[in-house]
């Protein structure tokens, strides 16, 4: 069992930066892939980006590519999302997520995903 909890959600202007951290209990945090992703009111989660065990490999959504930065510090069993040069289309609220399978190529549906943080806002005014 692994317990996520997300925080550093807010409201920011486009252009601006915000980092959410995703902070899991247990000891386990290395074993499992680790995914971000977001829902905006009247959308499905989509997802934003994922990153390899110990941080060798990460994958993005077209949408953030360039922007966002996924990082995680298995020794303080936190993953965090960098976003940069935000925009009003990346208001949503955003989930991080626990995944067993090994490849960041293959966790991009809800469905890989084993646990799921209660979420953090971010808001993006134009």
């Amino acid at each position: 069992q692994v317990q996520l909890v997300e925080s550093g959600g807010g409201s920011v202007q486009a252009g601006g930066s915000l980092r959410l951290s995703c902070v899991a209990n247990g000891r386990t945090f290395s074993s499992y892939t680790m995914g971000w992703f977001r829902q905006a009111p009247g959308k499905e989660r989509e997802f934003v980006g994922a990153i390899s065990r110990f941080g060798g490999s990460t994958n993005y959504a077209d949408s953030v590519k360039g922007r966002f930065t996924i990082s995680r510090d298995n020794a303080k069993n936190t993953l965090y999302l960098q976003m940069d040069s935000l925009k009003p289309e990346d208001t949503a609220v955003y989930y991080c997520a626990a995944s067993p399978k090994l490849r960041t190529q293959v966790v991009v549906l809800t469905t890989e995903y084993d646990y799921w943080g209660q979420g953090t806002q971010v808001t993006v005014s134009s």
